[in-house]
């Protein structure tokens, strides 16, 4: 016959298995989680993307004639200076699902902002199937999220697609 103390020794080392194995369990849970949440902020990265790349095409498009240029700034692009009239090219500036904040790089030629990139230099998750107004501005292939530069498709001559919603 077995004494009381010893079988509480053997659930004592039952309970110990139980609980490493959920904590393994966790662990493999919390690293799927992480991904599909940095998954579904790359798709609203490019939404984002996708926005400002129509907004300066729109702004460019609708320069005066003979003077197709790009905004100073992107408060520009959420009420044109050029225009006596309201004319908002950008509902609001976004924040970068990546980082949080609305502090975006950007790109500029001859003063005009011609893109925007990300602040991030987390690795990306997505590297190929990219939308059409996203250049990789690395060698190669885009290892971070600043290597995506959103930019409109054919220099602001043709709007970009419509993006999907994120998360689609």
């Amino acid at each position: 016959m077995k004494s009381p103390s010893r079988q509480a020794g053997a659930t004592y080392l039952l309970m110990l298995f139980a609980v490493a194995a959920l904590g393994l369990g966790l662990a493999a849970f919390g690293t799927v989680w992480s991904t599909a949440a940095q998954r579904e902020r790359e798709a609203e990265l490019l939404f984002i993307g996708g926005e400002f790349a129509r907004a300066l095409a729109s702004y460019r498009a609708s320069s005066p004639a003979g003077t197709a240029a790009y905004p100073q700034r992107l408060e520009d692009l959420l009420l044109d200076p050029r225009q006596p009239f309201v004319r908002r090219h950008l509902r609001r500036l976004y924040r970068d699902p990546m980082t949080g904040e609305a502090d975006w790089l950007v790109d500029r030629r001859d003063g005009q902002i011609v893109a925007v990139r990300s602040r991030s230099t987390r690795p990306v998750l997505r590297r190929s199937d990219l939308p059409p107004w996203v250049v990789v501005t690395a060698q190669g292939e885009a290892t971070r999220h600043t290597d995506w530069q959103m930019r409109p498709a054919d220099e602001g001559l043709a709007t970009p697609p419509a993006a999907p919603a994120p998360g689609r």
